[in-house]
């Protein structure tokens, strides 16, 4: 029925009968519930504002499961770190067996949900061809985790163990999924990787696309407000501190103002770079080069050649007492 022809419940229709439980009171006839006098406009908005609707069509990939899928493949790429009881190595097998089967017809029926986004009667052959690459590739994740975990410890006085890496830092947490998610992404996976990440990004604080690459030994030290462009290109042994942006430039647009896509957008990072906090690094021509040091607080929209230091000079910091002295001016240094 059109919004338009209900009728608006008068205000004593909408008030709580006592005795009767929400659940009774939101089985009754709409004219009845609680608020029901509001939900002839909310009809209407159905009706006349489009693009946010899915009724009558397929159902959506879901949140909450690619979310679940996220949790149990922690699971399986460190085991016995996400279990709340002791996993014996007598079990390995069977549990691993189990979890990655659960997994994977948890991750095929979101990817055949997403493959039909737009489309309801669109085939969705390519659906096994994804997973099987997924599945074939998903082992060396935990080797480049391996890595990321041992340049954590290096990295980090206050690292005690690794175990406290992989129990503690979020960016393990981050990379692993942003890891699996860049699989999927490269195998042709629609929306699903996207949908991993921001799971990441909700948990962490911490944002990378998952069509960003990035090679052995990365590590974001705290990590929070770390925003990584899909189009980076990030080399071996580089290190992050929060608040680093690798992003794009303003966007290309075409003559109807439409943003273009599938350009070159995000920095490329070179081989043992550090970028240290609260800096900006922008552009898809923009690389920084092996061996560079980039101090905080900088904002580059340029290329800097390899084995560069670059830092922002701040002028003029003044130190005052309690009373408002000025005391001294304090030479001039780099951050």
């Amino acid at each position: 029925m059109h919004a338009s022809t209900l009728v608006s419940a008068s205000p004593k229709q909408t008030e709580r009968i006592s005795g009767r439980s929400l659940e009774e009171d939101v089985a009754a006839p709409w004219e009845a519930l609680p608020y029901g006098q509001y939900v002839p406009a909310l009809l209407d908005s159905y009706e006349n504002v489009g693009g946010l609707n899915n009724s009558d069509s397929h159902n959506m990939p879901s949140k909450g499961a690619v979310g679940q899928i996220c949790e149990e493949l922690l699971q399986i790429l460190f085991p016995g770190f996400h279990d709340e009881d002791a996993l014996h190595h007598g079990l390995l097998v069977e549990v691993t067996s189990q979890r990655f089967s659960r997994v994977m017809l948890r991750l095929e029926d979101q990817v055949r949900k997403a493959v039909r986004i737009g489309d309801p009667k669109k085939p969705t052959g390519k659906t096994p061809p994804i997973l099987r690459k997924f599945c074939q590739t998903l082992p060396g994740v935990r080797e480049l985790l391996l890595t990321d975990v041992e340049c954590a410890y290096d990295g980090d006085p206050s690292a005690v163990s690794r175990e406290e890496i992989i129990l503690s830092y979020p960016c393990i947490e981050a990379i692993a999924i942003q890891r699996c998610a860049h699989l999927l992404h490269k195998a042709g996976a629609p929306v699903i990787p996207r949908m991993m990440t921001e799971w990441a990004h909700s948990r962490t604080g911490i944002d990378i696309h998952p069509g960003a690459s990035i090679g052995t030994h990365f590590f974001i030290d705290h990590g929070t407000g770390v925003v990584i462009g899909e189009t980076c290109r990030i080399g071996n042994n580089v290190k992050i501190y929060h608040g680093v942006t690798l992003g794009a430039r303003s966007i290309a647009k075409t003559e109807t103002g439409q943003a273009i896509k599938g350009q070159k957008r995000h920095p490329n990072v070179e081989d043992s770079v550090t970028i240290y906090p609260n800096s900006t690094i922008l552009g898809g021509e923009t690389v920084l080069g092996a061996n560079s040091t980039i101090g905080a607080n900088v904002f580059l929209m340029h290329s800097v050649p390899p084995n560069s230091l670059v830092i922002y000079e701040e002028k003029n910091l003044t130190i005052l007492d309690k009373t408002q002295k000025r005391v001294k001016a304090a030479p001039e240094f780099s951050i």
